[in-house]
């Protein structure tokens, strides 16, 4: 490894550093709290919900979805082990074309757009809820509070912070998430043992077994089926089931989320996926079940529609023990409520983002929408846009509560729907591309098999889709309204990029660039000892993925340079400053877009480079001193020998001023074979023969006594000594035909 090179003359080298929207990594834990900051959120809001339109039998199909859900997220897992940037846009695009991914990005738009506000508002109306409570009790009780209202302004300011939060990048917020998840986990804990307590201090009733006593039929719960009340189909358990679990799918909105989040998970990938799903699935199940049916068992049932809107703090007003005590508690609840459906709303943001991305990389949206901002590198103008159609949703509605949650309802189902049918139509028509599938699979033979569970999910999600579409009727009307005018958006935006690009390459990221005078450790933030790999080719990018496969870049930092060649008289020693704009075009952006989605497949960091020289080996071998790397990887050349690529670098190490580094040059193969070679002096590899004829020849030497201490270096001083003198005598010539003898060989490497 080089030394530091602070009192050493070096040439002037102005490098370029290219960062993109997303090339930070977080464990599972942290991807867990991203999602559950969304489908956590839920449990404070679908009890209230759900138990207003069908009755008192609602935790029972609450607990149903949250079962069910287990299902959804094992789709989300295939898919997402398909396509790291996944998600509903992507897998439909992919398994049933451009028509259908448009309508089913603009159903999941609708969810998004409408998670946040109905989040934000929610908190709000906890908020208020405790107000009124804690005036209640110190016998000074506001007049003329209006809850909605209040609930409506404190959702605005909620958007507003996390618009500035995620403007400034993701990192953060993933933070937040973890912090608001510890502190949920704490108040979830007490929650559930305060009222297994209660519930022997304190009468309590069991909700109804809807399969026996049924739910609450009316205008409501029925819609436009209203017509079928008393009548024989309103009767049949199958039409109870789905009416019910329609109404109560909320409880397992959010699932996208971690399709998003996927693309931030690190290594290893998938097994990463699949632990932030258990965590997610047992997390959602004690936190959202358990919590609607402690709220019917224990909050007295004149006293429950009261708190429909803020459900937990109607359980934590009538736990058992002293009112300070529950107000105590109370107050919590309210903070916690507040930090986690801010979250949620935060998520709905990260989401939104993520969704518009892909679609944008698509074609679908100019690229205008994807330009990162000019200090934090976020995709800013989308986040915008999500931003004010969420501000604009709770204006309309007022900080109406069920207003928000009947039309989310459409959203979430319907995206959950196609994304099921897309899957079952990938199992045919890319049946080996993927790394992890749903369970209940039925071999056919040769190779084929039925994949019974994803069509019993798809059914199950259709079903109460369809179900749903007839007894929402509001969120029916404003989301089909809302979808068929993102989806006339989407069109017209896809056939205008489309003229725009004529016949570029889409699915390309954003970078932003910018000019450093030296490509030190400092500049990218990288450690010594760091792998430093040279690409040309974005189809050619094998050895960039085993390269990431085999380094553990928590202890090993991985660079991917490429140089931007000029003619000699921009040589790379010179003083000559380029721009971002003379360094990096359409093509940096093709190769670089392909070792991001390496990076991301795998889960690990890179750093990029562009180093503008008039020859590549120079500008790979002064870049490699500077950074400090151990290593040096490029792939084969098209036009070189592995030994004569290894000879090139070798020359430009050669150049490089004192003290020069010890370095490693690897050359991947296509076949996965590799050859390296070792830059500067250092102990050559000597083949078996070779060892074979230093040994015979030490043996032979010290046969004499007077050469018993001799070692096998000392016969090889000699030897290298004896060929210094002959070429540098009248046998050079027959000296240098003997070594091109040896050439041509065959070696044993």
């Amino acid at each position: 490894m080089a030394t530091a090179l602070n009192t050493t003359k070096r040439p002037a080298v102005r490098v370029f550093v290219a960062t993109t929207v997303l090339l930070s990594f977080i464990s599972f834990w942290r991807a867990a709290a991203i999602v559950l900051s969304d489908l956590g959120s839920s449990a404070y809001y679908v009890g209230g919900d759900a138990e207003k339109v069908i009755g008192k039998s609602a935790p029972w199909f609450i607990l149903g979805v949250m079962l069910f859900a287990n299902c959804v997220r094992a789709l989300y897992v295939e898919s997402t082990s398909m396509f790291v940037r996944g998600g509903v846009y992507r897998v439909v695009r992919r398994a049933m074309g451009s028509t259908l991914a448009k309508f089913s990005v603009s159903a999941l738009l609708f969810d998004y757009v409408l998670t946040g506000p109905l989040s934000s508002v929610v908190a709000g109306q906890y908020l208020a809820g405790f107000i009124q409570d804690t005036a209640l009790y110190l016998h000074h009780p506001f007049r003329n509070f209006h809850q909605d209202a209040f609930a409506a302004v404190f959702g605005i300011l909620v958007t507003i912070y996390f618009w500035h939060k995620n403007t400034q990048g993701m990192h953060e917020s993933s933070t937040k998430a973890v912090q608001i998840m510890i502190v949920t986990t704490v108040m979830v804990v007490i929650l559930i043992l305060w009222c297994t307590v209660t519930l022997f201090h304190v009468p309590f009733q069991i909700p109804p077994n809807p399969l026996k006593f049924g739910i609450t039929m009316d205008h409501e719960s029925l819609g436009w089926l209203t017509a079928l009340k008393g009548s024989w189909l309103s009767h049949l358990t199958m039409f109870i089931v789905f009416v019910g679990f329609g109404h109560s799918v909320l409880a397992m909105s959010g699932e996208e989320t971690l399709a998003q989040v996927n693309r931030e998970i690190a290594h290893p990938k998938l097994k990463n996926l699949k632990k932030a799903a258990v965590v997610i699935g047992v997390y959602a199940l004690l936190f959202t079940a358990l919590t609607s049916f402690f709220a019917v068992m224990i909050i007295p049932d004149k006293v429950r529609p009261e708190y429909f809107g803020n459900l937990i703090s109607g359980i934590a007003m009538h736990l058992w023990g002293p009112l300070w005590a529950r107000l105590i508690f109370h107050g919590f609840v309210v903070l916690v409520g507040v930090l986690i459906l801010s979250g949620a709303q935060n998520t709905s943001i990260v989401g939104a983002n993520g969704v518009l991305n892909r679609v944008a990389e698509d074609g679908v949206l100019t690229d205008a929408f994807q330009k990162p901002h000019p200090r934090y590198g976020t995709s800013y103008r989308i986040i915008n846009l999500i931003v004010a159609l969420q501000l604009l949703t709770i204006v309309i509605t007022r900080g109406n509560v069920f207003t928000l949650a009947g039309l989310y309802a459409f959203g979430v189902v319907w995206s959950f729907a196609m994304m099921a049918l897309a899957v079952l139509v990938l199992r045919y028509t890319e049946p080996s591309k993927r790394e992890w599938r749903v369970p209940g699979n039925i071999p056919l033979g040769k190779g084929r098999e039925l994949p019974l569970g994803v069509i019993l999910i798809a059914t199950v999600l259709f079903i109460t889709a369809v179900v749903n579409f007839f007894t929402k009727y509001t969120a029916t009307i404003g989301g089909v309204t809302f979808s068929l005018v993102f989806f006339a958006i989407f069109t017209y935006s896809e056939r205008r990029v489309a003229r725009q690009r004529a016949g570029k390459p889409e699915s390309l990221d954003q970078f932003r660039v910018y000019g450093s005078e030296q490509p030190e450790t400092d500049t990218l933030g990288v450690r010594p000892g760091n792998v430093l790999v040279a690409v040309r080719d974005p189809k050619n990018l094998y050895y960039l993925r085993e390269v990431l496969r085999r380094t553990d870049t928590k202890q090993q930092d991985v660079v991917v340079m490429t140089a931007r060649l000029y003619h000699r008289e921009h040589s790379f020693g010179s003083n000559t400053m380029f721009e971002a704009s003379q360094v990096f075009d359409h093509y940096e952006q093709e190769l670089f877009t392909a070792a991001v989605a390496a990076a991301e497949k795998e889960g690990k960091p890179i750093s990029l480079l562009v180093v503008p020289a008039s020859d590549v080996f120079d500008s790979i071998i002064v870049t490699a001193q500077r950074l400090e790397s151990s290593r040096m990887v490029c792939g084969l050349s098209n036009k070189l020998t592995p030994d004569e690529q290894a000879k090139l670098t070798g020359d430009a190490w050669e150049r490089l001023p004192d003290p020069k580094p010890r370095l490693v040059m690897e050359v991947r193969l296509p076949d996965g074979a590799s050859r390296e070679y070792y830059l500067g002096p250092h102990a050559p590899r000597l083949r078996n023969q070779d060892l074979d004829l230093l040994h015979r020849l030490w043996l032979e030497i010290t046969a004499d006594p007077r050469f018993a201490g001799a070692h096998h270096y000392h016969v090889i001083a000699v030897a290298l000594a004896e060929l210094e003198r002959e070429l540098n005598s009248g046998q050079r010539a027959e000296i240098l035909d003997k070594l091109w003898q040896e050439l041509q060989k065959r070696s044993d490497d």
